[in-house]
């Protein structure tokens, strides 16, 4: 089983938003998908209990946060896990035991960068991603590549050798979807079609 930690300090960055349709993305392919929330507020559980019966089956993991060694089901082929604000210490290092992947969203703000900045050099020094048994990658969220302000986060995070995967645009087709317990890749294709382009980057590193 593959897994996938979302991960920033900073609330309101984009984590819940990029966890639920990496879920949603992943259970349209026929994958099997577990999805734990490890934010006390519960918002990726709360989308999962709006999502209709007909759309493809993610399961909810109920364990707590500091659970060292949840039961997940060893049927399924990706565990996706939603990071709460402030993550650190053990309950960071815990995550970083079973992820695989690590998607770090960013928005492109002083406040967001400065946050990032600390969370990013201390996720460097972890053992697991020192030696390569976790591989992070950073999303630039609600920015559109051509301004100023994706240069200036391109800018910020060349200080550090970690591939900026893309740019999600801000847009209400995320939030439209999350009403009704859908991901974008469960909308017809005409709907999300700039955005679906600008997951394929995302998608392509998932499967590296």
């Amino acid at each position: 089983m593959q897994a996938i930690l979302v991960a920033n300090p900073k609330g309101g960055c984009g984590k819940t938003t990029l966890a639920t349709n990496l879920a949603g993305y992943l259970a349209g392919q026929n994958q099997r998908v577990v999805m734990w929330d490890l934010d006390r507020q519960k918002s990726s559980l709360d989308w999962l209990a709006l999502r209709p019966a007909d759309l493809p089956t993610i399961t909810r993991l109920d364990a707590e946060r500091d659970d060292v060694h949840p039961k997940i089901p060893e049927s399924n082929d990706w565990l996706v896990l939603d990071s709460p604000a402030g993550m650190h210490g053990k309950n960071l290092a815990h995550a970083l035991k079973l992820a695989h992947k690590v998607i770090v969203p960013v928005q492109p703000s002083v406040f967001d960068m400065a946050a990032s900045r600390d969370f990013l050099d201390r996720l460097m020094e972890e053992k697991i991603v020192r030696k390569h048994k976790a591989f992070i990658g950073i999303i630039g969220m609600r920015v559109d590549p051509r301004t100023r302000a994706a240069s200036t986060l391109e800018q910020f995070l060349k200080q550090y050798d970690l591939p900026v995967l893309t740019y999600l645009r801000d847009t209400m087709v995320y939030v439209n979807a999350a009403f009704n317990g859908k991901s974008i890749f469960d909308l017809p294709h005409y709907q999300a079609e700039r955005d679906l382009e600008q997951w394929q980057p995302l998608i392509e590193w998932l499967k590296t």
